[in-house]
């Protein structure tokens, strides 16, 4: 599989049979091969995770298969192709491709793709979102419905070892910053996670490493054009 980092939390992923697109905002697309599908999901209508014009975007730019998968907050656009999305339901794409959906401490969902024999999961807004100026109360709810959604995901992966992982890692939360991706890594088996939604700010990315160099092998730098 190859990942491309376009912006902020959108990725795209070649296989040997068709791209993925998640959570398109803005960016510069590489070029593509106009004969392969493309499944553009977005996890929900925030306008940071989701951009309608991918649609007329992809068409000039030559894609003839295009494919929505749209959490069911989003209005499905008119002449796409789409297949909205709901929190605990699974779905069948196709051609051996399965896909999970979970529901986010925010808004929408996050995506876990069984493609034949890989796993892709990316996060969305599902996210332990502890800030320190709400009360201990919110706090504390949000870390149980983020983990009860974690464990939901270890039990849909059947212990199996997760391929690509797109992983929120937001310096807006200060010193807890690193709550959902080091609960995400301590639960799970991934063998590349991509760190996202850090608003521009990479350097996010490296004082992760200072604090957890454990996680070196694992953790990609979504900054850089990576190829896998």
């Amino acid at each position: 599989m190859v990942v491309r980092y376009i912006h902020h939390s959108c990725f795209l992923v070649e296989t040997d049979d068709c791209y993925y697109l998640f959570d398109y905002e803005k960016g510069q697309l590489p070029e593509l091969d106009g004969n392969k599908p493309i499944i553009v999901l977005s996890s929900h209508g925030h306008g940071d995770h989701y951009n309608p014009e991918i649609f007329p975007l992809l068409e000039r730019a030559g894609m003839k298969r295009i494919r929505a998968v749209l959490s069911d907050d989003i209005p499905v656009p008119r002449n796409v192709d789409a297949l909205q999305v709901s929190p605990g339901m699974g779905y069948d794409l196709g051609c051996g491709q399965r896909l999970n959906a979970f529901r986010s401490t925010d808004l929408g969902v996050a995506f876990l793709i069984e493609d034949h024999d890989k796993l892709i999961y990316h996060a969305g807004d599902l996210n332990d979102w502890v800030w320190e100026e709400e009360s201990d109360d919110y706090n504390e709810q949000m870390t149980i419905h983020y983990r009860e959604q974690i464990q939901l995901l270890s039990d849909a992966v059947h212990g199996r070892e997760i391929d690509l992982a797109f992983v929120v890692l937001d310096p807006r939360q200060e010193k807890d910053y690193d709550r959902g991706l080091c609960y995400f890594l301590e639960r799970l088996s991934a063998k590349q996670v991509y760190p996202m939604h850090y608003w521009d700010d990479p350097s996010i990315i490296d004082a992760f490493l200072k604090d957890h160099p454990e996680y070196e092998p694992q953790i990609q730098n979504t900054e850089s054009i990576l190829q896998r």
